[in-house]
C-alpha cells in the first residue's frame, strides 16, 4: 500500500498526521540545521505505551540518537516519574540536548476502525489501546472507584483513574476512546512538564514532543499527530514553539 493510501486512512480520524519514520526524518534535520547539533548528541527518552507493538514499529533510525531512555508504562503514562527524569539527564552529552517524545497511543486498522489493530501472525484485530479500551470500559459500567490504586495493578489503576476524573467529557464524545486518548495525553503532557521543571540538564537544549501516537496494522505502520513541540534553551531559559496548535 502506497504512503498516501496509508495516510489517508490516519486522516480520517486525524487529519494531521504523518508516519512516525517522516516525523522522525524531520527532527533529525531539525536537529542538525536549527540546533547545529549531531544526532548522537541527543539523549532520546520516550514515555509512549510498553505494547510491544511500539518496540515492533519503532523507526530505526533513532538509532542515530542515543537511547531512548523507556520512561512509559500502559498508554504511556510517565511511571518511571522523576527518578527516570534524573537518571537519563545525567547521561546527556554535555553539548548536546535531551529529546523527550511522548504521549498516548491508538489504534487504527486498516479498515478504518478505531481502537483495533492487525497484528502480525494474528488474524482478527486486537484492541490498542488495550489499557485505555479496558479502562473505558470499566468507566462506562461505573465499575471505576474514586482513588482506588494497588499495588497490584497500580499502571491500570493509575490510568482509570486519569479517565475518571474526566468521566462527562468522555462519556458524552462522539466517539469516547478518542476523546479518553486526548484526556490521557493531558495528563501526560501536564506530568512530563512538572517533571521537567523538576530537573536539572547539564546540557545546550531540552526538546520536548507531545504527539497522538497512532499504530496501524502490522503491514502499515505507525504515525503520529503533533501535539507541542517545544524547545528550551536551558542556558537562557527561554522556549520556543515550532508547533502551531491551530492545525488541529
Amino acid at each position: 500500500m502506497k504512503k498516501k493510501d496509508r495516510l489517508s486512512i490516519i486522516r480520517q480520524h486525524y487529519p494531521n498526521a504523518q508516519t512516525t519514520i517522516d516525523s522522525v526524518n524531520a527532527f533529525i534535520d531539525f536537529v542538525e540545521e536549527h540546533l547545529d547539533i549531531e544526532p548522537a548528541q541527543v539523549m532520546l527518552a520516550d514515555s509512549i505505551c510498553s505494547d510491544d507493538v511500539n518496540s515492533i514499529q519503532y523507526p530505526v533510525r533513532t538509532q542515530e540518537f542515543l537511547g531512548p531512555f523507556k520512561m512509559g508504562g500502559l498508554d504511556g503514562y510517565p511511571f518511571t516519574g522523576l527518578t527516570g527524569m534524573g537518571a537519563f539527564a545525567s547521561h546527556v552529552p554535555d553539548e548536546g540536548a535531551v529529546g523527550i517524545y511522548y504521549g498516548p497511543h491508538i489504534g487504527i486498522s486498516r479498515h478504518g476502525v478505531i481502537g483495533e489493530i492487525a497484528r502480525h501472525g494474528q488474524g482478527t484485530t486486537s484492541g490498542c489501546c488495550g489499557a485505555a479500551k479496558g479502562a473505558l470500559k470499566k468507566l462506562m459500567n461505573n465499575e471505576i472507584q474514586d482513588g482506588h490504586v494497588t499495588d497490584l495493578d497500580y499502571q491500570m489503576n493509575t490510568i482509570e483513574q486519569i479517565l475518571f476524573r474526566e468521566s462527562d467529557r468522555i462519556l458524552s464524545a462522539v466517539q469516547p476512546l478518542k476523546e479518553a486518548t486526548e484526556v490521557i495525553y493531558e495528563a501526560i503532557d501536564r506530568h512530563i512538564e512538572e517533571l521537567v521543571a523538576r530537573t536539572t540538564y547539564n546540557c545546550k537544549y531540552l526538546v520536548l514532543l507531545g504527539a497522538i501516537h497512532i499504530n496501524s496494522d502490522h503491514n502499515i505502520g505507525s504515525f503520529n499527530e503533533m501535539r507541542k513541540f517545544d524547545v528550551i534553551d536551558l542556558k537562557s531559559g527561554v522556549r520556543e514553539h515550532f508547533y502551531d496548535q491551530s492545525k488541529r
